[in-house]
């Protein structure tokens, strides 16, 4: 799989990644829709993903994320790959198109926003943001828990960080008409903060959640209360 990546590689794409803040030492040069072909092609492939991530390449770490089984991802697996983030591109992939439809998703929140690497800490509000947006079962209560992780995390200036936790806070505020009240009220403090990165976060939440009108929330109860629930992209029922 390494060696037809190799063979995908766009030397044009490779030396346009530094525009983008993306690290290409150890990058092809694949474009993220070919990836994206050529994962629909593979399926579902949890020892193939492990494999591919533990290459290290770029491609091959965002095509991981593609192909892996959230069912079969473990809280171990996501902190192993957590501690190799190095940038904000695989951050973003591997939690919005894997870890954010796993069970084990707002465990990790909690855990990593507390992280001192930059793309560490990140990938929590990262999660986050993709949790707020794909998750159709877990109701308002927990999502409200999670303000004070991005109330608290607001004052890194970092730049990855703070775009990271101004996401997840618009997020987190699109998903229902109370989390929508919450998360205004909490970008309105943060705006008024007299810290730069603090002030930075909400004037760029406010922007955002106060042009919105939510209307009705993303929570979709279960039909029958006995079924198991899962998320958008898992084989369960």
């Amino acid at each position: 799989m390494i060696a037809r990546l190799r063979r995908m590689a766009k030397p044009a794409v490779k030396s346009g990644m530094a525009r983008y803040g993306i690290p290409s030492d150890k990058a092809f040069g694949v474009p993220v829709g070919d990836l994206h072909k050529l994962a629909k092609t593979l399926g579902r492939d949890h020892e193939l993903a492990a494999a591919l991530w533990d290459s290290g390449w770029y491609e091959a770490r965002l095509l991981a994320a593609f192909v892996d089984d959230p069912l079969l991802v473990t809280p171990a697996q996501m902190d192993r790959w957590c501690a190799d983030f190095d940038s904000w591109a695989v951050v973003d992939t591997a939690c919005f198109h894997l870890f954010d439809r796993t069970p084990h998703a707002l465990g990790r929140v909690r855990k990593w926003s507390t992280r001192r690497g930059e793309f560490q800490k990140r990938a929590a509000f990262a999660l986050l943001a993709g949790l707020a947006l794909h998750d159709r079962v877990t109701p308002d209560g927990p999502f409200e828990r999670c303000l004070p992780l991005i109330e608290a995390a607001a004052s890194d200036g970092r730049n990855f960080v703070k775009k990271g936790v101004s996401w997840a806070l618009r997020q987190v505020g699109r998903r229902s008409p109370e989390l929508h009240a919450s998360s205004l009220a909490l970008a309105g403090k943060l705006a008024a903060s007299e810290d730069r990165a603090v002030r930075w976060v909400g004037l760029d939440a406010l922007r955002d959640l106060g042009r919105v009108r939510v209307t009705k929330s993303r929570c979709v109860p279960p039909p029958c209360a006995g079924r198991p629930r899962s998320r958008p992209g898992t084989r369960g029922a």
